[in-house]
């Protein structure tokens, strides 16, 4: 069975960082490319980050700059920091195996002062 697990969300104040961690089991994980995505209140899910098997990397725009997402295909892990983080980045973070619908529960993150 495929379980994914997010981690690492919580309240940060502007300008903090948080390091987010996607675990995923029950797969060849090195053969999937992994994205993370966020989904704030009344908005629609929307893709931030992704890297593929080789480990390429890309982003979204609004958040370019402030991410890098990274995997450790010897924990089944990926990673995605932030960093200077803005109350707009407040939303449920999500990852997914892509080209499947297996998601994870998602983590909270929240940036207020």
């Amino acid at each position: 069975q495929v379980q994914v697990v997010e981690s690492g969300g919580g309240l940060v104040q502007p300008g903090g960082s948080l390091r987010l961690s996607c675990v995923v089991t029950g797969i060849d994980f090195s053969r999937y490319e992994i994205l993370w995505y966020r989904q704030a209140p009344e908005n629609k899910r929307e893709e931030v980050a992704g890297v593929s098997i080789d480990g390429a990397t890309r982003y979204w725009k609004p958040m370019k700059g402030r991410l890098t997402i990274s995997r450790d295909d010897v924990k089944n892990t990926v990673y995605l920091q932030m960093r200077n983080l803005k109350p707009e980045d407040t939303a449920v973070y999500y990852c997914n195996v892509d080209g499947t619908q297996i998601w994870g529960q998602g983590t909270q993150v929240t940036v207020s002062s």
